[in-house]
């Protein structure tokens, strides 16, 4: 499988717009738009522009999430109740398994970086097999990647 680096613009226009999860919204009528510009080739992670309009709404996060602030600002607030402006070049990480309180007071735009978790034992278990496969000098793949290529009719 060939891999290759993806260059995409985060201004780009051909987002796909939609409401906030309706239960989720606290106030106003928030609406977003969203465009995935990159996913690993494991499909673990990928890269999302997004940005959303006025109003206040609580945010779920099933997978971790790094974001960047490209424009505008929000406020946030994390389940302990501190609440944080993040606006231009502010650098988030949200956990899987958190909420956080979003108020919007205009507009905000940002490039989000998402990554399924996995179970500790098991991340443990990938990061030995790359350190491995790095001292003896292979290309790094991963467990199941070396299976499928190693075995590709899967006896």
């Amino acid at each position: 499988m060939s891999k290759s680096i993806v260059v995409a613009p985060a201004t780009t226009a051909d987002r796909t717009a939609g409401p906030v999860t309706p239960s989720w919204v606290l106030s106003g009528k928030p609406e977003t738009r969203s465009k995935e510009l990159a996913r690993s080739h494991d499909r673990t992670s990928n890269v999302m522009a997004w940005d959303c309009t006025a109003g206040s709404f609580t945010w779920h996060y099933s997978k971790d999430e790094v974001l960047v602030v490209l424009e505008g600002e929000a406020f946030i607030t994390n389940e302990t109740g501190e609440e944080r402006r993040i606006g231009p070049g502010d650098v988030v990480f949200f956990p899987a398994g958190t909420s956080s309180k979003w108020h919007v007071p205009k507009y905000i735009r940002k490039v989000a970086f998402l990554r399924h978790t996995m179970p500790r034992p098991f991340g443990l278990a990938v990061l030995a097999w790359n350190l491995f496969l790095r001292i003896v000098g292979l290309q790094v793949a991963s467990p199941l990647m070396m299976v499928l290529m190693l075995d590709p009719i899967g006896l």
